[in-house]
């Protein structure tokens, strides 16, 4: 699996048998500050996983096969956008060729919209396997009502933007239902190519408040810090005490993201090409050959 790293040098690829092998265990901040199955005090984790809660699990379990110790501290929340109750009655009042569905928190509300509006009959284009799989279900019940009928090449906005295909009408209306906070990358690449977009802010994101010292501290002291959003990075910076001059590895969920910790001035960025989840483990797992080469490495 290709990953892209912001390190300046190449790291050679670790011997066979660097990993020692030991039990794995999960954390998860406890919200009165104590941490769930595990006794005290609990070592240090090997990587921090930063999503809304409930939506960890399956980079957890993916990263229990390496035997990867994990720290569950979500970073971000969703909640409602400003245009949330205007979706049903923009589905059920007017027609798209297409609807632009970017992530699996975009689809979730777009479905619970487009229920609310009686299940209208639309065609939607979807960004990344993790989004898709939201709509199997739907689509397999309603398959003559909700067709997932194209995705981009690569999953990133502007790959999106530039390979939707439009047809021979002389317009082409595309509905896009999108987090408060995404660029306007898509909407002005569609835009240029003479697409009608209407956009929806139909949620956002915000930061967790309130995460207890001890949690914060682990996290700390993780080696590796898994983010999937813009979001959630600026959330964790936020988080962390300027006296730590934390310089710990980010790795992000694709290039979208891996780009903004870039853009902030964080030297050990690692993500793959391929924005999904293998690749984030395939990232996060160098990421951590890195960290340990660099500790074992004899000091000069």
């Amino acid at each position: 699996m290709a990953f892209s790293s912001s390190l300046a040098f190449p790291i050679p690829s670790p011997p066979s048998g660097t990993f020692r092998s030991r039990p794995t265990r999960r954390f998860r901040a406890g919200t009165a500050g104590r941490f769930l199955a595990c006794s005290s005090p609990p070592p240090p984790p090997d990587v921090v996983v930063t999503r809304e809660r409930g939506k960890n699990a399956k980079l957890i379990a993916a990263l229990e096969k390496h035997n990867i110790q994990s720290l569950e501290l979500p970073l971000i929340k969703h909640v409602d956008g400003p245009d949330t109750d205007r979706l049903p009655d923009v589905l059920r009042n007017d027609k798209f060729d297409w609807i632009i569905i970017t992530s699996p928190e975009a689809a979730t509300v777009f479905l619970k919209g487009w229920k609310t509006a009686g299940s209208p009959k639309v065609r939607v284009t979807v960004v990344g396997a993790g989004t898709a799989r939201v709509f199997d279900e739907v689509s397999q019940l309603d398959h003559q009502s909700l067709e997932v009928a194209f995705s981009p090449s690569k999953a990133m906005g502007k790959v999106l933007a530039s390979e939707l295909p439009r047809g021979s009408e002389s317009t082409c209306k595309v509905l896009y239902p999108a987090s408060a906070k995404a660029s306007r990358e898509i909407q002005e690449g569609l835009s240029d190519r003479g697409f009608y977009v209407t956009r929806l802010n139909t949620y956002t994101t915000v930061p967790v408040e309130d995460v207890e010292p001890l949690t914060l501290k682990l996290a700390i002291s993780a080696p590796v810090v898994a983010v999937a959003s813009p979001s959630a990075l600026k959330a964790w910076l936020n988080l962390i005490p300027k006296v730590n001059n934390w310089d710990n590895s980010i790795a992000c969920i694709g290039e979208t993201t891996g780009s903004a910790a870039k853009k902030l001035g964080l030297k050990s960025v690692y993500y793959p090409t391929t924005p999904g989840l293998e690749g984030w483990v395939e990232s996060i797992l160098e990421a951590l050959r890195v960290h340990r080469q660099l500790k074992e490495a004899p000091k000069c």
